[in-house]
């Protein structure tokens, strides 16, 4: 069985040989161990070459050459069987492996004497002699601390600020035939009346198609625009013909 110096391993090893990689206890930062090429799988590929030329030598003299080159190749399936189940040679070199890994790695690394975490050079505090976990480097402590109190203190002005200064109400335009909301369009949406506005004759201000009065000034909305002079039809509320410039 292997046993690491620290919890945090991953055995990357395949059929052709081994690596290792150790991680760290405090920001899960990897270390990979150089690959070990496996001697047992040199040999067994040696041996399967060796049973495919043999069965290969069979097929052309025929006998007891056939025989063989079958027999060879038998024992090197038997053997990739072995080698693909782990078998005791391939696990001696792997435990081999694995110490030399073990042995390479660990320089990289720092156990704490606080909370016996194996940790990586950038989460030991030199100064302190301790993992950044239990003893946190001062300058780094303080600009988070500080970041911190920065965007709290956003948020809470966030919070105070006024960003509109705009007044919420809401306008509805009511239809001067039916009475009801008649929408945003020129025509009412209940009874489908003009919903245009005209010039008050007297005031001037905007009076909605289809009222009798001015809503300003109480004023007749029907006075007539004609022209004594001309004829000319002016909108209502013109003082001087738009046609002849007489005084209506």
């Amino acid at each position: 069985m292997l046993h690491s110096f620290t919890r945090n391993h991953n055995d990357l090893s395949t059929d052709a040989g081994f690596q290792f990689e150790f991680f760290c206890d405090c920001c899960g930062n990897g270390v990979k161990s150089t690959f070990i090429e496996s001697t047992t799988y040199g040999q067994q590929q040696k041996s399967q070459r060796t049973g495919r030329i043999a069965s290969t030598l069979g097929g052309f003299l025929g006998g007891k050459a056939s025989d063989l080159g079958w027999a060879l190749e038998r024992g090197s399936e038997i053997l990739g069987n072995r080698f693909n189940d782990q078998s005791p040679a391939w696990r001696r070199e792997q435990e081999q492996a694995f110490d030399a890994a073990q042995e390479e790695v660990r320089p990289m690394f720092r156990k704490c004497p606080a909370c016996n975490k194996w940790v990586c050079a950038d989460c030991w505090n030199e100064d302190e002699g301790l993992c950044t976990d239990c003893a946190p480097r001062e300058a780094s402590y303080v600009a988070q601390a500080r970041n911190q109190a920065m965007r709290r203190n956003i948020d809470e002005a966030a919070e105070s600020a006024t960003v509109w200064q705009g007044k919420i109400e809401t306008r509805t335009t009511v239809c001067p035939k039916c009475g009801k909301p008649a929408g945003n369009g020129k025509f009412c949406n209940e009874c489908g009346a003009p919903l245009g506005t005209q010039r008050c004759p007297n005031c001037g201000a905007q009076v909605a198609l289809g009222l009798k009065f001015c809503g300003e000034c109480g004023s007749p909305m029907q006075k007539s625009g004609k022209c004594p002079s001309c004829g000319f039809e002016n909108e209502p509320g013109m003082k001087f013909c738009g046609e002849c410039g007489a005084k209506l």
